[in-house]
């Protein structure tokens, strides 16, 4: 059976959109900002106080990076955005001297805290840094948590077998996405690839990287992650699934072929860099099963898509389980 007969016989599913753009994208520029910046781009979210927050990676005008926060009632509009960087670079961490950037929060019931995972950039490259919080105001830096160089990183919201499960992407060799393992948040071992960049002409073929935080469902731990294809006018960056065993998230039971969302429209397509979609969270109402993801486009701004928890959980079942879980 070839690629086309397998697609088909999938069922309608398959060619279903799964996300859809707010119409009245994006929902937030530099222009909304109280302070002045150069963009806003690739937002974490969470749920705080019964609101959405998101927390925002803004580049200023220098080309360093910090984290700002923004929230709303409806996660939509009417944002409250904080008049002064929540989150920036410290003088007593070198590890940041040129900024920190992409962050990824999980609330962790256990700590009582939300943990945020962030890319400190200095000229020793980016590493994985991680600070604990419980209001979005004072932050406790744990520091690096992983060596240089290392990105795109997100922790499990629980322990496994008593340990911490930690996801992110080494780059030094192949952009693959690996998952650690760790007692205490602080030292990490047990490293296992977790998905591969495929290689070739595939959409994720040059590199792989988490986008937001895994979402914990009934059939398993719902990943979502960014792919990379370097063409001739460029890297696109683009979206995909993997579902993860629920009780052993280093088992990878579905990963999608195809991916499910890409630069479409203009704020997607042009900017500061072009044909980019980088989600860094995304939130599920449990009273309608329905997410919104946000993410940054084209490096330059946020926007919003919205897609049904039960169609995707639908369409990653009918997807391929990888041969080396």
């Amino acid at each position: 059976m070839n690629y086309f007969e397998t697609r088909l016989n999938a069922g309608d599913n398959t060619f279903k959109e799964l996300f859809h753009r707010y119409p009245y994208n994006p929902i937030l520029t530099a222009k909304d900002w109280p302070y002045p910046v150069n963009v806003v781009l690739n937002p974490a979210a969470t749920f705080f106080d019964n609101k959405v927050l998101l927390l925002a990676r803004v580049e200023d005008r220098r080309g360093f990076s910090h984290l700002t926060k923004a929230i709303s009632d409806d996660g939509i509009s009417n944002w409250t955005i904080d008049r002064t960087p929540t989150l920036s670079s410290s003088n007593e961490h070198p590890e940041e001297a040129w900024g920190i950037e992409d962050p990824r929060i999980t609330y962790i019931d256990e700590l009582k805290k939300y943990a945020v995972t962030y890319t400190a950039y200095s000229s020793c490259g980016p590493v994985v840094s991680l600070a604990l919080t419980d209001d979005f105001v004072d932050f406790e830096r744990m520091g690096p948590i992983m060596p240089p160089e290392d990105k795109d990183a997100v922790l499990f919201p629980c322990r496994f077998n008593s340990h911490w499960i930690l996801i992110h992407r080494p780059i030094e060799h192949d952009a693959h996405i690996w998952v650690s393992c760790s007692e205490n948040l602080k030292y990490w071992g047990n490293h296992k690839v977790l998905i591969n960049a495929r290689g070739g002409s595939w959409w994720d073929g040059s590199k792989v990287g988490i986008s937001a935080q895994p979402l914990k469902t009934d059939r398993g731990w719902l990943i979502l992650y960014h792919g990379v294809r370097e063409t001739a006018s460029g890297a696109i960056y683009r979206l995909g699934f993997a579902l993860l065993d629920l009780e052993n998230p280093l088992k990878v039971l579905h990963r999608s072929d195809e991916w499910v969302f890409g630069p479409q429209e203009y704020y997607e397509k042009e900017g500061d860099v072009r044909d980019i979609v980088f989600p860094c969270g995304w939130l599920l109402n449990p009273n309608d099963n329905k997410i919104k993801m946000y993410y940054g486009a084209a490096d330059t701004c946020i926007a919003l898509a919205t897609a049904s928890l039960d169609e995707i959980l639908s369409y990653i079942e009918s997807c391929p389980t990888p041969e080396n879980s």
